[in-house]
């Protein structure tokens, strides 16, 4: 097994911990906040705007039974990056 993370970020972090969940391979998926000026922010301080974080989840998978690139190709149906604020 090798195992590999990816970090990703795409609106709320719920949405995609369940669908990647879901993946032969993936065997973890952790919910987080990347970037921002505050340290240990909470949701409430994110969801408000004013701490710069994104909402990400970090995907801890083995990339012999699914690849980064299949996992980005799941990511990209299910998130549409020129839609502000997602």
């Amino acid at each position: 097994m090798a195992r590999q993370l990816a970090t990703l970020g795409g609106g709320c972090f719920w949405c995609l911990e369940a669908v990647f969940q879901q993946l032969k391979g993936v065997e973890s998926v952790t919910s987080g906040y990347c970037g921002g000026a505050r340290e240990n922010p909470t949701y409430n301080q994110v969801c408000g705007g004013d701490t710069g974080h994104a909402e990400v989840i970090q995907i801890a998978f083995d990339d012999e039974v699914i690849s980064f690139e299949n996992l980005l190709r799941v990511f990209f149906h299910i998130h549409d990056p020129t839609t502000l604020n997602r």
